[in-house]
């Protein structure tokens, strides 16, 4: 960039001008609200056999499922928690419900949807952008998805579409056959915790050849105040499908910290491609700790789009194993911290077969004390000769008291590969602003599409719909009015 935020302080108005434009506390998050709802069920605090086992009795599961879930809460009872990353020691597990169900029926139309659970999605915008551009919609509050539809000309072409509890009772050995073969429960703690309570989620499944060209979405409600939420998905696409997969986040703000712990399991075939976004937006008393990986076969493409906007702390890397000769990974990652938020994120990539192809594209934002960390992994086993990968990762501080680091680590077996890593760290240039400025924008509005500028490697890859929202939720948190 130009000339950096450092030059202004011998400007010390321009200073000023320049952290309240971007630097303000957040005051309020246009998601916040909570409802009044008369649960149907709602768990004790805390975690123990009798929980795990009471969740699986109510779901009505078959034995090897309730045997899973005891060994993965063995798991994680015997398992440290993480020493590194962000720090942890704030999560009380004794404090969670670790099951919530909202209402005894799911609904397949929006009326059949409780009124007041209705309302929420109402304000959300989701039934809206389901009539708009979706081919399918599951909504999950709390533990429960509450309302599910799929286009009919998709299930006449055999994709299934569901919630996750519905897919095990009705494709069981479908299910089986993939569950927990790319993440199993004793892969970290926190897989082990979802492993033990895990509750809704999506399953998918496309058959050989069928393309699904409109994006399925998920979305994720938690409402009850120190809730925990567990979704569980997972996408299988066989050989030569295409499928594009969208979910979106946000809780109400309480007190009390809720925890939302994901598992997703992403299953790519000769072939195949699948494109899994997420434009995270939790409220700050949220602990948003999640296992995402994918397995590409031999030509097959994972790509993994992933915003984190908010949240008290996230933890989350997303990775893909690339097993198959000429299979290709894509992560994209972008952050944005303010204060009171730590966003660790990042990705990781093992090429485990020759001539497979990835890229790690990393963009982290952060402003008054927000703290963002880039943890990138690549990995090229022996064998995979003729293997390409791409690793980047850049970072915009915004005021002088926010906070970026990057660990990237690369793991290599293999002599004939071609690999390549790139870091910048940036500030906000006067010379930006004044260019901007000179076109009639206000500082702030300068500030904001700096950031956007920055974001785009992101947004382009995102729907016309959601790069909207997107630049949206960028626009509030720079005016202060997002968490």
């Amino acid at each position: 960039m130009a000339a950096e935020i450092a030059v202004a302080a011998r400007d010390p108005e321009k200073l000023r001008l320049m952290q309240e434009a971007a630097a303000q506390l957040p005051t309020e998050y246009s998601a916040g609200w909570h409802d009044d709802v008369e649960y149907t069920y709602r768990s004790e605090r805390g975690l123990n056999r009798r929980v795990v086992e009471e969740i699986s009795s109510m779901k009505s599961e078959p034995d090897w499922m309730r045997q899973f879930r005891l060994d993965a809460l063995e798991h994680f009872e015997a398992r440290p928690m993480p020493q590194w990353g962000a720090d942890l020691s704030g999560v009380d597990f004794d404090n969670i419900h670790y099951y919530i169900r909202p209402t005894e029926k799911q609904g397949r139309t929006w009326e059949e949807v409780p009124d007041d659970i209705k309302n929420t999605f109402d304000k959300l915008g989701i039934p809206e952008a389901e009539r708009k551009f979706l081919a399918g919609v599951t909504a999950q509050y709390d533990s429960e998805a509450v309302y599910h539809s799929v286009r009919e000309e998709l299930a006449q072409q055999g994709v299934i579409f569901t919630d996750m509890d519905s897919g095990l009772r009705e494709y069981p050995d479908l299910v089986k056959e993939h569950w927990a073969t790319v993440i199993p429960y004793k892969d970290n703690k926190i897989a082990a915790l979802n492993s033990a309570v895990w509750s809704g989620g999506s399953f998918v499944y496309v058959p050989a050849g069928v393309h699904v060209t409109i994006p399925l979405q998920a979305y994720f409600r938690i409402n009850s105040e120190a809730a925990g939420q567990f979704e569980r998905t997972l996408i299988v696409a066989e050989e030569g499908s295409y499928v594009h997969y969208i979910e979106g986040c946000t809780a109400p703000i309480y007190t009390e910290d809720s925890l939302h712990c994901a598992v997703v399991e992403l299953m790519a075939k000769p072939g195949a491609t699948i494109r899994y976004t997420t434009i995270q937006n939790w409220s700050n008393n949220v602990y948003n700790l999640v296992t995402k990986r994918a397995v590409a076969q031999e030509e097959a493409t994972v790509a993994w789009i992933d915003g984190n906007l908010g949240s008290k702390v996230t933890m989350k890397y997303p990775g893909v194993y690339l097993t198959g000769p000429k299979a290709k990974a894509e992560i994209v990652s972008v952050a944005m911290a303010n204060s009171g938020q730590v966003q660790d994120a990042g990705g990781k990539i093992y090429h485990a077969a020759p001539e497979t192809s990835s890229t790690i594209n990393s963009k982290s934002v952060t402003l008054g004390t927000g703290q963002a960390s880039f943890r990138g992994l690549l990995k090229i086993y022996k064998g995979a000769e003729k293997s390409a990968s791409q690793m980047r990762c850049d970072a915009l501080l915004l005021t002088p008291d926010c906070r970026s680091d990057t660990y990237p680590t690369i793991e290599i077996d293999e002599e004939d590969v071609s690999i390549g890593h790139e870091a910048t760290v940036s500030k906000v240039g006067e010379e930006q602003l004044f260019y901007l400025q000179s076109r009639g924008l206000s500082e702030a509005e300068a500030v904001t599409q700096v950031v956007n500028g920055f974001m785009e490697p992101f947004s382009k890859e995102l729907p016309m719909e959601y790069a909207v929202e997107l630049n949206r939720l960028i626009q509030l948190q720079m005016d202060a009015a997002v968490g």
